[in-house]
């Protein structure tokens, strides 16, 4: 089964894209909200985030104290990597242990975060075994008004937000299909060009 990422910058609207793929019967997996399922289920993650943040990273009922730990992180950014380096393993197994129940020619995994890596059969790359990146494109500003529309957050915690992602350069260099979110190609008949494209590729793989 081929195995396919969805990513791009924060206010993109890979979400957008994602339903569009579901819409099309392709099994999706939610990357950011399974990881805040584990952030608060998976023991290991649970001790690591409370050494590297102290307990007031969850409140008395279990649940992640989010407003907390984002306030640590933008104080001290490099604590986003540490974070990262807790949560992000588990999700990518988890998302392994998902990818195998499902029938489809090939299944989504919508993320925020998704590198390179070694081990794609065809250029080299990829983040926890996927075979194909999409990245999902769309002009700086129209991103800040859809998060500020969206979420309610203010002008410099965006910005903190965008600084701490990759550019749109190196999310495209590391895509093998761009769709551009910019409110004037439609995203269905782009969706539906590489949908056809990535069913083709699972059957080559047969």
């Amino acid at each position: 089964m081929l195995k396919v990422g969805i990513t791009g910058g924060i206010g993109s609207g890979k979400s957008t894209v994602a339903r569009v793929f579901a819409a099309l019967g392709i099994p999706v997996y939610e990357a950011d909200e399974r990881a805040k399922v584990l952030i608060e289920e998976d023991p290991e993650i649970v001790s690591g985030i409370r050494a590297l943040f102290g307990d007031e990273a969850y409140r008395a009922d279990g649940k992640y104290n989010k407003t907390y730990v984002a306030e640590k992180v933008f104080r001290h950014p490099g604590l986003l990597q540490k974070l990262n380096g807790l949560v992000h393993p588990a999700v990518g197994k988890d998302f392994e242990d998902w990818a195998a129940r499902q029938h489809a020619p090939y299944v989504i995994k919508e993320a925020a975060v998704m590198n390179r890596g070694a081990g794609h059969r065809d250029a080299g790359h990829r983040d926890a075994g996927l075979d194909r990146i999409i990245v999902v494109s769309s002009p700086l500003a129209l991103r800040i008004e859809r998060i500020k529309n969206r979420d309610g957050r203010s002008q410099e915690q965006i910005e903190n937000i965008i600084r701490n992602q990759k550019s749109e350069e190196e999310f495209q260099a590391m895509a093998d299909y761009v769709i551009p979110n910019n409110e004037q190609e439609f995203i269905t008949e782009q969706v539906l060009r590489v949908d056809a494209a990535l069913r083709g590729s699972a059957l080559d793989l047969g």
